[in-house]
């Protein structure tokens, strides 16, 4: 009987789950910008705590927290803007460039011995529909900035509510300091793993940046933002960014550029995330690369290409919940990208 209702218990959470899900995706057009909303919130929680340490008013440091948010992300919508604008415009040239690089390439190659034509190469990766992939994905990035004042709307009432809440949480409940506790610890990790993760992402776009400066590639922001916000998402996350811009940089400046952009690409996410991220993140955030590949087509289908991005950080706010959860501690143990000796009980 106990083994029936063990069934029936995994049935009935499964089709929770479903009607979950159904029911985000109706409302994705609510949705994301809430969830934009609390990630903002999150990340910059700490800066208007610092502030209020300070002896500013709490209305006064939500206000500098804000016109920061607005300043930066008004810029990153003006240059993304104006780049993906004439990316557009140069489309065609591009679509025309990659097939003459193309044929200079299979050139090279039939020279070796290797006999192939371009038909063939055609007939498996066609120049036009590739660039009008990278056209559609960025110009989807851009939409993710359409909901601004919205998005900012909802992020001072967070940080208005956020600075009430251990009040509220304390009167409303008899007995909090066990329970309290252990909400503080969930806060300050996800905290620290979304500031952290930011500011390294912050560092990998400024280098891709620069270096796509440097090498002569167009639209060097572009790539940088690009890099930024696939930077949360791990394992492929670098891959997916880089070949936006080593396709660009094959079409704009050769064979070469390209094998250099794609060495770019791998030094500095080498460098950032395997070296920078372990010494302030730890190791113990990790994901399967199963659970981001999953986590990045569920996400992604139901709130686009704004969900593929939070998919992750949503992901790691899971799992630390997960692991605040002695009941739930198995699933953290499930979706972790290893499994240490030490961990278990």
């Amino acid at each position: 009987m106990s083994e029936q209702h063990k069934g029936i218990h995994w049935l009935v959470g499964f089709a929770a789950f479903v009607i979950i899900i159904a029911a985000l995706k109706e409302a994705s057009q609510i949705v994301v910008p809430f969830m934009l909303a609390v990630f903002i919130a999150i990340i910059c929680a700490p800066a208007m705590s610092s502030l209020r340490r300070r002896n500013l008013p709490t209305w006064l440091s939500i206000l500098v927290v804000v016109f920061v948010i607005l300043v930066g992300i008004s810029s990153i919508a003006v240059l993304v803007g104006a780049s993906l604008d004439n990316f557009s415009n140069e489309l065609p040239t591009y679509k025309k460039r990659f097939g003459e690089e193309v044929s200079n390439l299979i050139q090279v190659i039939n020279q070796l011995g290797l006999h192939i034509s371009y038909d063939q190469v055609k007939g498996y990766v066609d120049p036009s529909a590739l660039m009008q992939m990278v056209a559609n994905a960025l110009r989807g990035l851009g939409s993710a900035l359409t909901n601004l004042v919205l998005v900012v709307m909802i992020v001072i009432f967070i940080l208005f509510e956020a600075v009430e809440l251990p009040k509220k949480l304390s009167l409303a409940f008899s007995d909090t300091s066990k329970s309290m506790g252990k909400f503080d610890s969930f806060i300050q990790s996800v905290n620290r793993y979304l500031v952290i993760k930011t500011l390294l992402s912050m560092l990998t776009g400024v280098l891709i940046t620069f270096f796509m400066w440097v090498l002569g590639v167009d639209f060097p922001i572009l790539w940088g933002v690009c890099a930024f916000l696939l930077n949360f998402v791990p394992n492929i996350g670098s891959i997916i960014a880089a070949v936006p811009a080593v396709l660009l940089a094959f079409v704009q400046l050769g064979s070469l550029s390209a094998g250099l952009v794609a060495g770019v690409f791998l030094i500095v996410n080498l460098i950032v995330g395997n070296v920078i991220e372990p010494r302030y993140m730890g190791r113990g955030l990790g994901l399967s690369t199963l659970v981001v590949f999953l986590s990045l087509l569920l996400w992604g289908w139901v709130f686009g290409p704004v969900g593929m991005l939070l998919s992750i950080p949503l992901t790691i706010i899971m799992k630390l919940a997960f692991e605040a959860n002695p009941k739930m501690h198995w699933l953290a143990v499930m979706i972790d990208s290893k499994v240490d000796s030490d961990t278990k009980d």
